[in-house]
């Protein structure tokens, strides 16, 4: 194999494509076998890659595995496997850990080994190189070994694998040569951070900058609607100054594996040190709070309209994480809906990308209707998800009472209708 790829998710499979696009004789490893099995017979089991391109990866020679025989003998190994918080704050990286060590049987000397997965700055050289090294070859010395950081940004139609610059930092100056030459083959801008530590941090700041500017607008929503100030519309006017600003706008939490967990790797590194990283659990207390905000503000809103937010009709529009994707990791949807249920709503969701959705192992039921009819049905309508079915129109058109956590609505101005 020229590649093999550990970890079949939303990072390593769009990896995966790409390489074979560019003529790479690539296998995967996974240890979930409903994944590989469905990649085996064509079928795609994230939203950025479709069935079809599945089935072009396989005519390529694309071969998904369950057994790491797969390792033998290829060329360059990437690691995209998952690394959620641990209990202490920190990530959890037992997975990346498990990757290492199969690796670590199957290593020949020459391998270029690359991990991907997001963690905390010194991972690559201070817990994956002593794991491969059991294997009895040095690191930079007999294999390769770097860090790269994913930048996928599921749904984005725009930017992928291909046209994303990609952060490279190895452990020597050869092994990031070795990196940089492997991801130059589909990658069309490849850019050398000093090493992997550097490469690590990179990630971490890119994700903690959204992370504590996306808690600014959220603090300042609060206080706007206290002071009866439309927030969207000031960001759109501060958003046309051509330079030192740039537009984030409030919703109803993070979502997503990136925001809401990254920048605790760095805040769980930084306080190892003896300091606490202040802007950064700030931001995190700011951002956990806000979809209890969101339900006090929809309770205020049926008390305006005189009634009592228990066994209100209450539609939650949208239940994954941004718009236009299936995935739910993190979304603030959830806590919203645990937080409605606890004061007593009857509560439903629609979302054109959800058939079924559970709570705390509670099902919540979908709308029965179709999307203008189940508005009509409910007391309350939230917009959680910013969807393009949800389209301004037919918002307020059909829903008696609409809460738009998401600005589908902004240019409207009714008093059935309130922004976050």
């Amino acid at each position: 194999m020229d590649l093999v790829v550990i970890g079949l998710g939303y990072v390593g499979l769009p990896l995966v494509r790409e390489a074979c696009r560019a003529g790479l004789h690539v296998g995967g490893l996974d240890r979930d076998a409903r994944v590989v099995t469905g990649l085996t017979t064509g079928d795609s089991h994230i939203d950025d890659v479709t069935p079809a391109e599945v089935q072009d990866m396989l005519a390529a020679g694309f071969t998904p595995s369950l057994d790491d025989t797969v390792l033998q003998g290829a060329r360059t190994i990437v690691i995209c496997v998952p690394t959620p918080l641990s209990p202490d704050g920190g990530p959890d990286l037992t997975a990346v850990r498990g990757a290492a060590e199969t690796i670590a049987r199957r290593l020949e000397p020459g391998t270029l080994v690359v991990l991907e997965s997001t963690t905390y700055p010194g991972t690559t050289d201070e817990v994956v190189r002593p794991i491969l090294e059991t294997s009895g070859l040095v690191a930079g010395e007999d294999f390769h070994l770097a860090f790269s950081p994913e930048r996928i940004d599921p749904g984005n139609q725009v930017y992928g694998v291909r046209n994303t610059p990609k952060i490279v930092g190895g452990l020597t100056a050869a092994c990031a040569t070795a990196a940089a030459a492997f991801y130059g083959k589909f990658v069309d801008r490849v850019v050398q951070a000093k090493g992997t530590r550097e490469a690590e941090m990179a990630k971490l700041l890119e994700n903690t900058y959204r992370h504590v500017n996306i808690a600014l607008v959220n603090e300042m929503a609060v206080f706007c609607n206290e002071l009866d100030i439309d927030l969207w519309d000031a960001i759109d006017c501060a958003a046309t100054k051509p330079f030192g600003f740039q537009a984030f706008r409030p919703g109803p939490g993070v979502g997503g594996h990136c925001i809401p967990i990254d920048p605790n790797y760095l805040s769980y590194k930084v306080r190892s040190l003896g300091y606490p990283f202040r802007f950064v659990e700030l931001a995190q207390e700011i951002n956990d709070r806000m979809p209890r905000y969101v339900a006090e503000r929809a309770q205020q809103l049926l008390n305006r309209e005189g009634r009592a937010l228990k066994d209100a009709k209450v539609l939650l529009l949208g239940v994954t994480y941004k718009a236009d994707i299936a995935d739910q990791r993190e979304s603030p949807a959830r806590p919203v809906a645990r937080r409605l249920a606890r004061l007593g709503a009857d509560l439903s969701f629609h979302d054109p990308f959800v058939t079924e959705w559970q709570v705390d192992g509670t099902a919540i039921p979908p709308a029965d209707r179709d999307l203008p009819t189940a508005l009509r049905e409910a007391d309350l309508a939230i917009v959680l998800a910013d969807h393009a079915a949800y389209d301004s129109e037919t918002l307020t058109r059909h829903a008696p009472l609409l809460f738009d956590t998401r600005g589908r609505t902004r240019d409207v101005h009714l008093e059935t209708v309130e922004l976050l």
